[in-house]
């Protein structure tokens, strides 16, 4: 096959001598289990390159699973490539296989290789070397037989100088190395690029194609186009549905273009910016979240339990945990005040119930029970008054209420 239908078969658009170059390496390097490092510009199109090197390899009978590894939180990321045993961490309800078992046989394609953590860089070096990982959560190695393919946007050299990525593994995943080249380097296929994607675009909302006039295909092809190919089609589809008239001329045009001082908006991650990528990221903060709260819980208990009630300084240290756990979505707790009366957990009591027998009584570690003893005497200190006990508690009066119907206490 050659290089024409390859293009044909799998989409790619241009006739530029780099990019017959870097299908031509791919192709060559696909029937060897060689690792294939594939670098370029966003929006260049290297997702398709993966592809084709499976597609012309051994392997093309068996999965292919390709990978963004930038969308992928860092708290998980171990999990999905590696999968995780029963009870590994919070939330993991069942054993997982991870995408490097279900890839067994078959190809996996990392993209944003330079988004992975220092701690899964290892996991991943030791997979290209030995073939062999571990679940997370368990001790037990196993075996993989997959092609790693990998892609990037990041100037790999430059992450190693700052720490950001592992040498070692750069060498092994840079096996084979592939360039693609940006758009403003194959000037020659931008009109061929927009005349395809224009076409698309006129049968896909069933109206005439648009046309470039010979100033329109000049302003495209000086552009600089930093956004790639990914660029180009966007403002071409912007093109085909917003204009009348299917001739665009310059004008018409550079409307569409961003100016030099008006470049396209990027993403910016800050080092201490929080995002949720997705909803299983959220659901393992919660669950972290409820976690930290149980402990801070159980130190509470604990301490009250030992001797923490009788310390000084007992109900200050430990006001904001209360509140903390018991904060719910029904409104703010009620704020502290200096004249607020302070929380007494133990009862006052009377040398006449004092015997001279010694009994050993084991004490219940059981929260629940605590917290039952504790809206009682609360509840007991202010003769039932729910909005006093709440206050003495810290926690809200709607919160009270539930907990004492949830525990049916009278």
């Amino acid at each position: 096959m050659d290089v024409q239908e390859i293009k044909q078969r799998f989409g790619i658009i241009g006739n530029a001598a780099g990019l017959n170059r870097a299908i031509e390496v791919a192709v060559q390097v696909a029937p060897t289990d060689l690792s294939v490092l594939i670098t370029g510009e966003s929006g260049t199109g290297k997702e398709a390159f993966p592809q084709i090197i499976h597609q012309f390899s051994a392997r093309k009978h068996g999965k292919y699973i390709a990978v963004n590894c930038g969308a992928i939180p860092e708290g998980t990321i171990d999990s999905e490539l590696f999968g995780h045993e029963k009870g590994a961490f919070t939330g993991a309800l069942s054993d997982r296989k991870g995408y490097f078992e279900e890839a067994d046989g078959g190809t996996i394609f990392l993209d944003e290789i330079g988004e992975l953590p220092l701690s899964t860089q290892v996991r991943l070096l030791r997979v290209l070397e030995a073939g062999e990982f571990m679940k997370v959560g368990s001790s037990k190695v196993l075996k993989t037989n997959v092609r790693v393919a990998a892609a990037t946007n990041v100037d790999i050299p430059t992450a190693i100088q700052e720490g950001k990525f592992r040498e070692d593994l750069y060498y092994r995943l840079n096996t084979v190395p592939i360039r693609i080249v940006p758009l403003r380097h194959r000037r020659e296929d931008i009109h061929l690029l927009f005349r395809k994607f224009a076409s698309d675009f006129a049968e896909r909302y069933r109206m005439p194609p648009v046309r470039l006039d010979e100033e329109a295909q000049s302003v495209l092809e000086s552009f600089d186009w930093p956004g790639n190919v990914r660029q180009l089609k966007n403002i071409t589809e912007q093109i085909s549905v917003i204009e009348q008239n299917r001739m665009i001329d310059g004008q018409a045009m550079r409307n569409y273009l961003p100016t030099a001082e008006h470049h396209l908006p990027a993403l910016y991650k800050g080092v201490d910016e929080k995002t949720f990528a997705n909803e299983r990221e959220i659901l393992y903060q919660v669950l972290f979240d409820m976690k930290k709260d149980m402990n801070d819980l159980k130190k509470l208990v604990h301490d009250l339990m030992v001797d923490g009630a009788d310390r000084p300084g007992f109900h200050s240290d430990n006001a904001q945990i209360i509140r903390k756990i018991y904060q719910q979505d029904e409104g703010p707790l009620v704020p502290e005040t200096p004249t607020q009366a302070p929380i007494h957990y133990n009862e006052p009591i009377s040398r006449d119930d004092i015997q001279d027998t010694e009994e050993f009584v084991e004490e219940s570690l059981s929260l629940e029970e605590k917290e039952i003893e504790l809206i009682k005497k609360a509840l007991h200190k202010h003769n039932g008054k729910r909005k006093y006990a709440a206050q003495e508690l810290g926690i809200s009066e709607r919160t009270l209420y539930r907990k004492i119907k949830e525990y049916d206490i009278n």
